[in-house]
């Protein structure tokens, strides 16, 4: 009985990862599209899999976003890894900030979660500690090798990551390639001598300018009073 038993659980264990890999792929897909603005029924549909299957393996959507963050750091990381293994330091450093700041332009979820701190201090600590080694062999080998200025840390390059993403934020629908431009920009200031001058790519109109100036989206943000 024992070994039937067994014979019996082994394909519901191999069907509940199936599940949850279908789940992730699909609230990947959903929350890259619509933000966090969407529902665990808008997963569970796009899955093609009932609501219930995506409670039973994330109780609530905060559990779901958790586990996708997860899955984003370990993306940043094997980035990381990649542009350090480069021949050239500082075309790997260039390489990680457009990849990462690309990631974030296009995907409205991961942008939430970085913009508006959607996960908790304990999970932004984990990951800080495992991007931070190798966000820091980047710095120290484009410093050593004379390409990037001295007084750059690693911890300056999340928050230039976040500055260009808040422009893909307010720009994105207008001009979704715009931050690019003020990448090429901030990358220049990272050089350890001037560059002669990069070539920038198309500047926005004071229409966009206007936009994104008076712009007061705030997705996936909870409200003080709870709505």
């Amino acid at each position: 009985m024992i070994g039937s038993g067994e014979e019996v659980l082994r394909p519901l264990r191999a069907d509940a990862a199936r599940n949850r890999e279908r789940i992730l792929a699909a609230a990947t897909e959903v929350f890259a599209e619509n933000g966090l603005d969407a529902t665990l029924d808008d997963v569970a549909r796009r899955a093609g899999v009932g609501v219930g299957t995506v409670y039973r393996r994330f109780p609530g959507k905060e559990t779901l976003v958790e586990a996708l963050f997860e899955e984003s750091v370990n993306g940043l990381v094997e980035l990381a890894v990649e542009a350090a293994g480069m021949a050239d330091s500082w075309q790997g450093l260039v390489w990680f900030l457009e990849r990462a700041c690309q990631r974030q332009a296009e995907d409205l979820g991961l942008r939430d979660v970085v913009l508006h701190g959607m996960c908790g201090e304990a999970r932004v600590a984990e990951a800080r500690d495992r991007i931070v080694p190798a966000v820091t062999r980047l710095v120290e080998q484009a410093q050593a090798d004379g390409h990037l200025r001295r007084d750059v840390v690693a911890a300056d390059i999340p928050i230039l990551e976040l500055m260009v993403n808040a422009v893909a934020e307010r720009t994105g629908q207008l001009a979704p390639d715009l931050w690019r431009r003020y990448l090429v920009i901030v990358l220049d200031g990272l050089r350890a001598v001037a560059a002669s001058g990069t070539d920038l790519s198309t500047a926005p109109d004071l229409r966009i300018v206007e936009e994104a100036l008076i712009s007061r989206r705030q997705r996936g943000c909870v409200r003080s009073d709870g709505g």
